[in-house]
């Protein structure tokens, strides 16, 4: 009985992967050189971001769409963050020291609301300083936007991966966006349980990002890119997910330490549900997605759940652009990981102890 179960819970979630890898949304060319008359604030938060700072700066500068402003705000930093960004020159691009953070607001959240303030675009483009834009992204996307008449077009990069250590953690957000939700379903369905949005990438009508209130109605929000669209759909406004393909890349992040604190901050609070369920879930997904390899030695009737998992990662890995031998052959590992961070997450967050970038959210 046990078995069954697992084997249908696997039979579902492979269908989703299957799903994911010929319908996901990748941003590709759509057409060359694309330009409009709509300007285009480009609105970077950079918080001790000195390493990653310059590339993203050029890669906006770079872009072929032209119409456009660029507008770095330094929240903060500790580091050379804002003399490294101020040392570059270019024409439309705006250097600005953030304001102190008030205690009611978390430290992005009121460094993108700084932005939308001073931003002067019809679209309002957040990206993070880790992401790396190919020289088509931005005319890729408007395009998009304009053809989608979609509010906000969320991107979730390809990651690049550099390190065992976070080979052994970061596949896991494609992992769980693309085992669980078919990501074509964010655009054509209502239902607001078909959501997925990254801060890393968010293209917004700016006349809709400030009629749903902007970051000011997530200030204290410590995943507000999910709760900024999840308010878009609310208020019936259309949002689309895409994949970055090979147009919009992210190193997230630099090491097994980094990978290991970043998704103890964001895993729990993403899904917005109760504690207890949160670990009942993810207790459930450690036995079907590891039960079936520990298994296999006992018996052939393991192969089937075995071969399900396997299909599943290399989808993903596939549409993801991930190395799917590497996740093939972590795979055991990244779920243990998924479910200790997990289970630290939930304990961080009711705690009140998450801390990223040197501030305390």
């Amino acid at each position: 009985m046990i078995l069954l179960v697992v084997i249908i819970s696997l039979s579902i979630f492979t269908v989703i992967s299957v799903y994911n890898l010929f319908t996901a949304p990748v941003l590709k060319i759509k057409q060359a050189n694309y330009n409009s008359d709509k300007l285009v604030s480009v609105l970077v938060p950079a918080r001790n971001e000195e390493i990653n700072i310059s590339k993203c700066i050029q890669g906006i500068i770079n872009q072929d769409y032209k119409n456009k402003e660029i507008i770095i705000l330094d929240d903060n930093s500790t580091d050379k963050t804002f003399e490294i960004a101020s040392s570059i020159h270019s024409t439309n691009l705006n250097i600005l020291s953030g304001k102190e953070l008030p205690s009611d607001w978390l430290g992005k959240n009121w460094a993108c609301h700084q932005l939308s303030s001073v931003a002067k675009g019809d679209y309002l483009l957040y990206i993070d300083a880790d992401v790396d834009l190919k020289q088509n992204a931005i005319s890729s996307v408007v395009y998009e936007m304009k053809t989608s008449n979609a509010t906000l077009i969320s991107i979730f990069p390809t990651q690049v991966i550099k390190s065992f250590g976070e080979y052994l953690i970061v596949p896991l957000m494609n992992w769980l966006l693309l085992t669980f939700l078919p990501l074509r379903f964010v655009y054509h369905s209502k239902n607001e349980s078909f959501i997925a949005a990254n801060g890393q990438f968010m293209l917004w009508k700016k006349e809709d990002y400030f009629k749903i209130g902007g970051h000011n109605v997530v200030k204290d929000k410590i995943v507000e890119d999910m709760e900024l669209a999840r308010l878009a759909k609310k208020n019936n406004f259309k949002v689309k997910t895409f994949l970055g393909g090979e147009l919009v890349y992210c190193r997230m992040y630099n090491s097994f330490q980094e990978s290991y604190s970043g998704f103890q901050k964001n895993f729990f609070a993403g899904f917005s549900i109760n504690p207890f369920f949160f670990l009942i879930m993810i207790t459930f997904l450690l036995a079907v997605f590891v039960s079936p390899i520990v298994m296999l030695p006992t018996g052939s009737y393991y192969f089937l759940p075995v071969g399900l998992i396997i299909l599943a990662r290399v989808s993903i890995s596939i549409v993801s652009r991930q190395n799917f031998i590497m996740n093939i052959f972590l795979h055991p590992i990244q779920m243990l990981f998924m479910f200790w961070i997990g289970i630290l997450s939930v304990i961080k967050f009711k705690t009140n102890n998450l801390v990223w970038k040197q501030r305390k959210f």
